[in-house]
């Protein structure tokens, strides 16, 4: 028969692991939610990323191309050229 003091440790480190798992489970718990509500930020900014760009694509003002070449006459666009703009430029004053 065991003794008083092997039973009451034996208890103790019963109860301390139940402790034990029931804290670890909730942080486990904690840890899953706050990486899913992380994903769906993530989701939600990659979303709004691509409607700005659909947008702006929609939006593009119809004088920046032309016809003849597509040669792009607005300037803060940054694949504009200015020596294929100025050489369209001279072919219409000629």
């Amino acid at each position: 028969m065991a003794s008083t003091g092997v039973n009451i440790l034996r208890w103790s480190a019963l109860g301390s692991g139940i402790l034990y798992g029931v804290y670890h489970q909730a942080k486990l718990t904690t840890a899953a939610k706050l990486a899913a509500i992380d994903r769906q930020y993530e989701h939600k900014q990659k979303l709004i990323e691509q409607a700005k760009a659909e947008y702006s694509k929609s939006k593009l003002p119809p004088s920046s191309k032309t016809s003849e070449g597509d040669i792009i006459r607005d300037p803060e666009n940054p694949r504009f050229d200015l020596e294929a703009f100025l050489n369209t430029v001279a072919a219409e004053n000629k």
